[in-house]
């Protein structure tokens, strides 16, 4: 069963330029394998979600586990700069937190009948 943590929260600003409290979401450890040095690291994917909450109650979720995973998801492309190295990259996906994602059995037997 997956699982993400609420790991923190951000003070953001909707296009109509009204404050919302988003809380910041984190999966579990996954080692990813460098293309450019062949080197195994650790790392764990994040996004956020929007809330309603005021940021008190927001900061008291921090360390909250969910249900559900975040996926990678493909986007119209864009400019990323890796801080600690400076180095800019062209991303063409984005991260998004689904709270119920189907396992491998329900995507391959889901539409399966057994007599």
């Amino acid at each position: 069963f997956k699982m993400v943590t609420i790991i923190g929260i951000e003070n953001k600003q909707n296009s109509k330029g009204e404050n919302f409290i988003a809380l910041v979401l984190q999966d579990g450890l996954q080692m990813v394998q460098s293309k450019t040095t062949g080197r195994f690291y650790a790392t764990a994917r994040k996004t956020s979600i929007t809330s309603t909450f005021d940021e008190q109650t927001a900061k008291s979720l921090i360390g909250t586990k969910m249900p559900g995973k975040i996926e990678k998801l493909p986007c119209e492309p864009y400019d990323y700069v890796v801080k600690e190295t400076g180095e800019m990259l062209l991303l063409e996906h984005t991260w998004s937190y689904n709270p119920s994602p189907a396992s491998v059995e329900e995507h391959v037997l889901g539409d399966l009948t057994f007599a």
